[in-house]
């Protein structure tokens, strides 16, 4: 069966069903870099609005806006001084209601960021927390006395470098950030904490949101007892923050986060139809992740770092990630990135320039075949390389804070190519807040469009076949293996047995059809053998 006759199989109003999200293909907008409206230079939620028929057109099913809300911008929105609150930059509360319904009108849902673990230091709350020990506030974020010697609680690290805690005079103790210092945690293990948060969640879900993003979730709440966190055992991997230098086992990922997201489902629940993904990092990631999307009464689903920062794409490192996630009674649903707005693009890390081409059209094909959710950063779609930004133009407090051993995380984001010869590439008539990739202009949306064989419309394609293929979107994936270079699995679903097959690699590699098998999609040569990064899709006999 060809493709084009696939798609006689795609089920109507097919983001009308209560679950929606199973199986779907999310969209990431990271709004600075989207598209600019007024010529600031930044992008806005006007931007998004009148670009959406490019989503659309991919066919996704959904979108995820990354952080608007109200923000000093020390963290680029994820320090949030108003968590109902549109940051001017971005617009107004009007605008991002225009969104929704455009969103809602060309059939996209539509997920924002949420972010509970801290807030920025000039939320209102913090403002007031910090005033004294017994205010109305002084509980709801993480506060603690110095060691007798003066020296902070106790020895946890801040992912962006230095101890977790900072002293405060006012307060005269110490507060808890594992972030930014201008990012202070907030105290989920306050039930009046809790209450504020879901009426956050309710806020947005009644303004017509149909999910949330939740970041960095197992920050959430931390070890009451303030345990020291262990030393990270020799992992051979480079350390070039004090965090890398431990094991993350109390500042992280406590007990009472599961029993809390219990609450949170209730609130979805009370909206009808909605998602809720968690993000989850560090060490101990896959047990987390379990807990959080388990029986069906927490989140619905959670994805990880398995691909993000990985340096190599390999069978065995696929294989490993979806062993994780077998479809057993209780488990939750799996979501895939390859790349998102703090990882570097993947065919910068994975691909040599001379087989970008080929690589790219295996990635599509590959994580459309994962048995979860597929997500797509903005420009994944095109193939946009990471860009190299120079010292003085960097705009990432993580990179600028440990230079140069730390890759900055404005490669990946930097400005989305619109139009090819037009002055920042379409993105703002404005200077844009980060320079865009030299190579760009060659992978802009307008020229890409008309091209046939180009990336953007081999990824249309891919959604395309993945939709009309239920064994792609919802079925069971089996036998997982790695040969080499070569990693192949099953997609089933009532009855329909479907290969997927990839070389992952820049060298030619042996392979064999079964007999019967019936090639459905296909990028690369596969006789007599795979070219570098071929792949294909088989229709295997029942």
């Amino acid at each position: 069966m060809s493709i084009a006759a696939s798609l006689k199989q795609q089920p109507q109003n097919e983001t009308e069903r209560a679950d929606w999200w199973r199986g779907a293909v999310i969209y990431q907008i990271y709004p600075r870099s989207f598209a600019d409206s007024n010529g600031d230079g930044i992008g806005d939620l006007n931007g998004i609005t009148r670009h959406l028929d490019h989503v659309a057109d991919l066919a996704a099913d959904a979108i995820w806006v990354s952080p608007f809300f109200t923000s000093p911008m020390r963290d680029f929105g994820y320090d949030i001084s108003d968590f109902r609150g549109v940051d001017p930059i971005f617009g107004t509360i009007a605008d991002f209601d225009a969104l929704v319904e455009r969103a809602h009108a060309l059939g996209l849902k539509l997920m924002i960021d949420q972010v509970w673990s801290h807030s920025s230091n000039q939320h209102p709350w913090f403002e007031e927390s910090r005033q004294s020990r017994d205010n109305a506030r002084a509980d709801w974020y993480v506060w603690h006395d110095p060691k007798p010697d003066g020296s902070p609680p106790n020895n946890w690290q801040s992912v962006f470098g230095g101890p977790a805690w900072t002293w405060d005079a006012r307060r005269g103790q110490y507060y808890l950030h594992n972030f930014l210092a201008e990012q202070p945690d907030l105290n989920l293990h306050n039930p009046d904490v809790q209450a504020a948060i879901l009426d956050v969640a309710r806020f947005w879900f009644a303004r017509g949101v149909d999910g949330f993003r939740i970041d960095a979730l197992n920050y959430t709440m931390h070890d009451l007892e303030l345990r020291d966190n262990p030393p990270m055992p020799e992992d051979g991997k480079p350390r070039t923050r004090p965090y890398d230098f431990q094991l993350k086992q109390f500042n992280q990922g406590h007990e009472g986060i599961a029993r809390f997201l219990e609450r949170v489902r209730g609130v979805a629940d009370e909206f009808g139809a909605t998602f809720t993904l968690a993000e989850v990092g560090g060490d101990f990631a896959e047990t987390q992740m379990k807990e959080f999307t388990a029986d069906d009464k927490r989140l619905n689903s959670a994805y990880g770092f398995d691909f993000l920062y990985a340096d190599k794409l390999t069978p065995q490192t696929v294989c490993k990630a979806l062993a994780g996630w077998p479809g057993g009674d209780g488990e939750g649903w799996p979501s895939w990135a390859f790349e998102n707005h703090d990882a570097p693009r993947a065919v910068s890390r994975w691909a040599d320039p001379e087989h970008r081409e080929a690589f790219l059209r295996m990635k599509a094909m590959l994580l459309l075949s994962l048995r979860g959710n597929s997500i797509l950063f903005q420009g994944e779609e095109l193939g946009l390389t990471q860009v190299d930004i120079p010292f003085d133009k960097l705009q990432d407090p993580e990179a600028i804070a440990n230079w140069p051993l730390t890759l900055s995380r404005d490669g990946v984001r930097t400005p989305m190519p619109w139009q090819a010869t037009h002055e920042g590439l379409g993105f703002s008539t404005g200077e844009p807040w980060l320079p865009t990739g030299p190579d760009h202009a060659a992978l802009a949306v307008d020229r890409q469009a008309g091209d046939p064989e180009s990336i953007l419309n081999w990824t249309k394609r891919m959604i395309a076949l993945r939709k009309a293929q239920p064994a792609l979107r919802e079925g069971t994936l089996h036998d997982c293996r790695a040969d080499g270079s070569v990693l192949t699995f099953e997609r089933r679903q009532d009855g329909q047995r479907l290969l997927c097959l990839f070389n992952l690699a820049a060298e030619r590699a042996a392979f064999a059809l079964p007999d019967g098998a019936r090639i459905i999609a296909a990028t690369g040569t596969h006789e007599p053998n795979l070219a570098p990064y071929a792949a294909l899709i088989a229709q295997l006999e029942s």
